[in-house]
């Protein structure tokens, strides 16, 4: 009886994504137009427009969005966009308004969307009002956090975090609230050259010795269809540095986390750009918001449960005091590698067996734009 051949394996799963991709201008739109655009982007929490009028707003791929509380309770998304001569209409990341006003000529929306008021409305006789409503938004709410999407086309978020959902309950996302602000990092850097290291676990040991003082060998990594995952044990053995050992002297009990995960750190990247860490005390998002080819703003802002325990205020002072150290080592990590994908000298490079999440990426990514596969950008010969 005849067997059906093994399938062969594609010989680039075991290479890095060409250098082009990450600084080529066409590849970007082409990235914007097959998945940027559909990919979901966590504006704000519940907490955060609790009343009637408030709202919070997200700048990206050049759209600009505002999620609203309206009177009757329901939660909607709006394109930050007059529909008379398309000015913005709100700046700033959020706020309340009993309307929405256009400070170009004074047109207003109600926190519903709907066209309120129009100056001089006599100079339009046949004017359309019901029709020129704020243009709405896709919009989810998973777990307490509000999402958007500029087109469909995208799993949900609750479909992609669906295999962690049972993990990730008893952390009560949405009763948290956030902590600190709003922070925007602008950066000379690809998307993806953030995305890559958010994924890579082999650079842990060598660039972040806070991150190995304090887990040791316990780093996991696992690469599912749209999301990654990481995740280390903290240590009891004390750290040589200040601000570790603090830390894991002062992380109080987290009654509402099973033991497992009292003194465990985690993280996720949903495809392609949006992450999150979870840690005992709070929770950290983080997006990595392309502008161009080579400029990507980093947002990022915390939240958690309320807690007025000393020792908890201490645990997440500390907590963000090891991170901005992280972060610190991490830009300028990243700022080699996107320095190095720009030469022509670069090719792509082996990937290892263990870089299961950087190996799903490059494919995913050669998936969705075959011509991620070529040496150099599509019609340059030499």
């Amino acid at each position: 009886m005849a067997t059906r051949p093994e399938p062969r394996s594609d010989p680039q799963d075991d290479l890095s994504l060409p250098g082009w991709v990450y600084h080529d201008a066409e590849f970007f739109e082409a990235e914007k137009a097959a998945f940027l655009r559909k990919a979901p982007q966590v504006v704000c929490h519940v907490s955060e427009i609790s009343q009637p009028g408030d709202w919070r707003k997200l700048d990206y791929l050049g759209e600009s969005i505002i999620v609203i509380r309206g009177d009757d309770g329901t939660v909607r998304a709006f394109h930050n966009v007059c529909r008379h001569r398309g000015s913005r209409l709100v700046d700033g990341e959020g706020g309340c308004d009993r309307v929405l006003t256009c400070p170009y000529h004074g047109w207003s929306y109600g926190r519903d969307g709907a066209l309120k008021g129009v100056p001089h409305r006599e100079d339009y006789p046949v004017l359309d009002t019901h029709g020129l409503g704020l243009k709405p938004v896709p919009l989810e709410e998973w777990q307490g956090f509000y999402f958007v999407t500029l087109q469909e086309g995208a799993p949900s978020v609750a479909e992609m975090m669906a295999p962690y959902a049972e993990e990730i309950a008893p952390y009560r996302f949405a009763q948290m609230e956030p902590i600190g602000r709003v922070t925007l990092r602008p950066r000379r850097l690809n998307w993806k050259t953030i995305a890559d290291n958010y994924s890579d676990a082999l650079h842990i040991p060598v660039g972040h010795p806070g991150l190995t003082r304090l887990f040791g060998k316990s780093y996991g990594i696992e690469a599912g269809a749209h999301v990654d995952k990481m995740w280390g044990d903290l240590r009891d053995t004390p750290s040589a540095n200040p601000s570790e050992r603090a830390y894991q002297q002062f992380l109080p009990d987290a009654a509402h986390l099973p033991d497992s995960h009292k003194r465990k750190w985690i993280y996720f990247k949903l495809f392609p750009n949006v992450a999150f860490d979870i840690y005992p005390d709070q929770v950290d998002f983080m997006q990595f918001l392309p502008v161009s080819a080579t400029e990507t703003v980093i947002r990022e802002i915390s939240y958690a449960l309320p807690d007025d325990r000393r020792e908890m205020k201490a645990a997440r002072y500390l907590n963000w005091r090891i991170n901005r150290q992280v972060n610190a080592e991490d830009t300028e990590l990243i700022a080699r590698v996107q320095a190095g994908m720009e030469s022509d000298a670069y090719e792509p490079g082996p990937l290892g067996r263990s870089e299961v999440c950087l190996r799903s990426f490059a494919r995913r990514l050669r998936e969705e734009l075959p011509q991620a596969r070529l040496p150099h950008p599509p019609g340059r010969n030499d």
